[in-house]
C-alpha cells in the first residue's frame, strides 16, 4: 500500500485513488498487489471506462453493480485520513494546502484595489508588474476561459477565476495551463493556432521589446524558432496536441505574450530549459516553487511588519484581519488537490478531442 502513491502517479491519477487501486487490484486480501494483476485490472478500466469519473466509480464500487453504497468509500477515506497523520499539511505537495491558499488570496487582494472581491483588466495588467500583454489580458476576459457571462458583460473576473489564471500563469507545463492559454491564442476558436494568430499576439511582444531599447527578432525568424521548438504535425497550424507534446510549451506561450518571462528564457541556454522541463524526478512543480518562494516573502513581510510587543494589540489591516480569521483552521487541512495532478482535469468539459475542437 506504502508504493501505491507512484503507482497512482504513473497511472496519471491523484494520489488519493491509491486505495481504491490497491483494493481494486486484490490488495486487500493479501496486504500487496502484483505487477501481473495491476496491470490486468488498469486495462480493464482503461477498455471499459472513458474519463476519470467513470474510473473512480468503477474502481470503488463491488463487483457486479452499477452504483455506489456507503461502505465502498472506505478505502477511499482509510487513505484520506492518512492525510491527519502529518503534523505539518504544508509538507505534503500532493493537495493544495493553506501555504498555497495563503499565496493566491493574498496576490488576489493587491490586486483587488477596491476589495469587492473582483478585479477588472487594468487590476489584473499589474500582475508581476505588467508583465503579460494587453492583448492576452483582453483575450482572459473575453469569456475564452472564464465561467458565467460576468467577464465578457462587466468586464470583471471572480477569484475563483483568478485562481486557474494564476496557476496557468505560473507552471505552464501542465494540461490544464497549456489548455488554457491556447484557447486564448485561439482567437477563432477552430482548435489550432494559425501564423496570423501568432503574428497578432507578437507584434505587442515587438512593441514592448523596443520601448525597452531591445531589438526584437523579426518575427519570421520567431516563428522559425517556435515551429522547430514544438514541431506541429501539420504544416502551418499548431494544435493543442502538438503543445502538449511539445516539453517547453511555457517558452512558446511565454514568447507571445510575458514578456518577462520571455527574456528570462532568452538568457537561458535551450540545453538548460529542456532539462528544467524535465518532469521525471521529484524535484518541486514550477507552481510548488513559485508558492513557497511567495510565501516565504508574504511571512517575511508581515514579521518585518510586526509592531514592538508594547502591552497593545496593533490593529489589523482588513487584509490581516480575513486571513487571522481563516489561518487557524485553514493550516490544519488541505483544501484541494495540487496543480500536479489536477493539471489532468478537463477543466473546461470539452466534448471533443484535443485536435478536433468545437468553436467558441
Amino acid at each position: 500500500m506504502d508504493d501505491m502513491g507512484l503507482v497512482a502517479k504513473a497511472c496519471g491519477c491523484p494520489l488519493y485513488w491509491k486505495g481504491p487501486l490497491f483494493c481494486g487490484a486484490g490488495g486487500e486480501r493479501t496486504g500487496s498487489v502484483s505487477v501481473h494483476k495491476f496491470v490486468a485490472m488498469w486495462r480493464k478500466i482503461l477498455h471499459n471506462c472513458h474519463d476519470d469519473a467513470a474510473k473512480f466509480v468503477h474502481l470503488l464500487m463491488s463487483p457486479g453493480c452499477n452504483y455506489l453504497v456507503p461502505d465502498d468509500f472506505v478505502p477511499f477515506l482509510q487513505n484520506v485520513a492518512l492525510l491527519e497523520e502529518e503534523a505539518d499539511i504544508n509538507q505534503l505537495t500532493e493537495f493544495f494546502s493553506y501555504e498555497h491558499f495563503y499565496v493566491i488570496y493574498c496576490k488576489f487582494w493587491e490586486l483587488d484595489t477596491d476589495h469587492d472581491l473582483l478585479i477588472d483588466a487594468h487590476d489584473l495588467a499589474r500582475h508581476n508588474d505588467h508583465a503579460i500583454s494587453t492583448k492576452m489580458i483582453d483575450r482572459i476576459f473575453s469569456g475564452a476561459v472564464t465561467r458565467g457571462r460576468k467577464a465578457q458583460k462587466e468586464g470583471k473576473i471572480s477569484y475563483a477565476d483568478f485562481v486557474w489564471f494564476l496557476i496557468s500563469e505560473e507552471d505552464k507545463k501542465t494540461p490544464t495551463s497549456i489548455e488554457y492559454w491556447f484557447r486564448c491564442m485561439d482567437l477563432d476558436g477552430d482548435g489550432a493556432l494559425s501564423m496570423f494568430e501568432l503574428e497578432y499576439f507578437y507584434e505587442e511582444q515587438c512593441r514592448r521589446l523596443d520601448s525597452m531599447a531591445i531589438e526584437a527578432l523579426p518575427f519570421q525568424d520567431c516563428l522559425c524558432q517556435m515551429l522547430d521548438l514544438v514541431k506541429p504535425r501539420s504544416e502551418g497550424r499548431i494544435t493543442l496536441q502538438d503543445l502538449k507534446r511539445c516539453k517547453l510549451a511555457g517558452v512558446f506561450f511565454d514568447t507571445f505574450f510575458n514578456i518577462e518571462k520571455y527574456l528570462d528564457h532568452e538568457q537561458k541556454e535551450q540545453i538548460s530549459l529542456l532539462r528544467d522541463s524535465d518532469g521525471s524526478g521529484p524535484e518541486l512543480s514550477d507552481w510548488e516553487k513559485y508558492a513557497a518562494e511567495e510565501y516565504d516573502i508574504l511571512v517575511a513581510e508581515e514579521t518585518a511588519g510586526e509592531p514592538w510587543e508594547d502591552g497593545f494589540e496593533a490593529e489589523l489591516s482588513p487584509v490581516e484581519q480575513k486571513l487571522s480569521a481563516l489561518r487557524s483552521p485553514l493550516a490544519q487541512r488541505p483544501f484541494f488537490e495540487a496543480p500536479s495532478p489536477l493539471g489532468a482535469l478537463d477543466l473546461y468539459e470539452y466534448a471533443c478531442g484535443d485536435e478536433d475542437l468545437e468553436p467558441l
